[in-house]
């Protein structure tokens, strides 16, 4: 869906860009920033604000120095949960973000949550993943590429097997918090039973 979209919208760069800006709605940014958290070039970053700028999707921000410019996405924009909506694309990104992760390690238990939900904000963890021999430096390089092309700051934990059923034997906060806010299990080869 990813290439689907990145021709829909006419590059990668604006594709990053506006997941960046949409889903960190609060959030301002300057150019330099942008670039860095996409992964794009600034010359494409340069061409693409111009043209969010013309169309009213971010504004200037006031907040901070005069030196540099910051910009945010404009809260009057009227396509706004629309775009969201069609840009995280939750049924697409689960089987990819599984097969992105799965190459980490042995992968028994993952779960999605938070921006995989829809919900912008702050939710408490946005992937969960329980497994065997997960490399941990593998783990975070996905994670990476996957915040780039979200343009969202991700929260996840992986645990072991071993580290997972101490934890729900305990009743632990942070499984706690998963099971009981919205979620959806992507892969189970624990078979726990969880919904």
């Amino acid at each position: 869906m990813t290439d689907t979209l990145q021709k829909l919208f006419g590059s990668n760069s604006r594709l990053k860009l506006l997941r960046l800006f949409l889903f960190n709605p609060k959030i301002t940014f300057s150019m330099a920033e942008a670039a860095e958290r996409s992964q794009c070039k600034p010359s494409e970053v340069r061409r693409e604000f111009a043209m969010f700028l013309q169309i009213g999707l971010i504004k200037k921000s006031r907040r901070g120095s005069a030196a540099v410019a910051r910009y945010q996405l404009n809260a009057e924009f009227e396509y706004t949960a629309a775009l969201q909506n069609l840009l995280l694309n939750t049924t697409h990104q689960a089987a990819d973000l599984y097969n992105r992760v799965r190459r980490t390690g042995t992968i028994k238990f993952m779960v999605i949550a938070g921006v995989f939900l829809g919900e912008w904000e702050e939710a408490r963890l946005d992937l969960f993943v329980v497994g065997e021999r997960i490399n941990d430096r593998k783990l975070k390089e996905q994670v990476r590429k996957l915040e780039s092309e979200l343009g969202k700051e991700l929260r996840y934990t992986a645990l072991s097997t071993d580290q997972f059923y101490y934890r729900l034997g305990m009743n632990d906060h942070l499984i706690k918090d998963i099971f009981d806010y919205p979620h959806t299990i992507l892969h189970d080869k624990l078979n726990i039973g969880l919904k």
